[in-house]
């Protein structure tokens, strides 16, 4: 097992088990350096959002970096402002531009009940959704999902979908482990990603995994990481940091007892816990 060891989607699709995470990359020069740094450690497996208004940088990163483009799994999402069938084409134009790609390996729909649509968010997310699926029916990109859906949201899309989702991308780490979500992307075929896998850095000041991290002789970090593998999520560490980027990479050679697992899945809220997307104020 290694940062290029994969999971394979619903359609055959292989994503690696192990993403780098943009969220909170400031644009430019940050983001472009972090990029190469994630590449030059050795993943394959860049996140970034339209939301993240750093696509353009990030686009520049893995052109600088010198790895071929289909060496690369790419995922960018729609943002809030963006659901409905033209907003969506748009936006998902726009993207690939930034990028500086004429494809996507992922597309995820980021939230599924933004302010700007509570009051229609099913029919704008269906709305969007086919719009992503025109683009996935054309090829330009391979797989299609969503970020931070809860089972009604992902019931609700299932009326019109003529493809269901292959991915949910939601808050997991230590402390939040969104039982009901994640076992409904396991009965679904779905691959689960995890952002914020470290709990935006909350996970540092937590004593039981600086125990445990002490007992493996591993970072505090490396020890959430496997943890996230282990419940087979997708993690997605964010760093800016190269010396952190690399080190983040080092999760393959060791494994956490049964005993330690169960240690980690009983802290609860230690890291704050996912937002709620129906009533989350953006």
């Amino acid at each position: 097992m290694s940062l290029t060891s994969t999971y394979t989607l619903k359609n055959g699709v292989k994503i690696p088990q192990v993403g780098f995470g943009t969220w909170q990359t400031p644009d430019g020069q940050v983001a472009v350096d972090s990029v190469k740094a994630a590449l030059a450690a050795g993943y394959r497996h860049i996140d970034t959002a339209q939301g993240y208004k750093n696509e353009e940088s990030v686009g520049r990163g893995i052109k600088e970096s010198g790895v071929a483009r289909e060496e690369i799994f790419l995922t960018t999402k729609v943002w809030n402002g963006n659901h409905s069938y033209e907003l969506a084409k748009a936006s998902i134009e726009k993207s690939l531009h930034e990028l500086g790609t004429d494809y996507l390996d992922l597309l995820l729909i980021h939230w599924p009940n933004p302010i700007a649509f509570r009051d229609n968010w099913e029919e704008a997310n269906a709305e969007t959704w086919r719009a992503m699926e025109e683009f996935y029916e054309a090829g330009k990109i391979k797989a299609i999902g969503v970020s931070n859906f809860r089972p009604h949201h992902l019931d609700a899309l299932s009326k019109t979908a003529k493809v269901f989702p292959m991915v949910n991308q939601i808050f997991l780490a230590p402390g939040e482990l969104m039982a009901e979500t994640v076992q409904y992307a396991r009965d679904h075929e779905m691959v689960i990603e995890a952002y914020s896998p470290l709990g935006t850095g909350k996970i540092f000041d937590v004593p039981e995994m600086k125990e445990l991290a002490q007992k493996y002789n591993k970072t505090i970090a490396q020890v959430a990481l496997r943890w996230s593998l282990q419940h087979e999520f997708l993690p997605l560490p964010k760093s800016v940091t190269p010396s952190r980027i690399e080190e983040n990479t080092a999760i393959f050679d060791f494994e956490l007892s049964d005993a330690d697992m169960k240690i980690i899945d009983g802290l609860d809220g230690v890291v704050g816990k996912a937002l709620d997307p129906d009533t989350a104020q953006f």
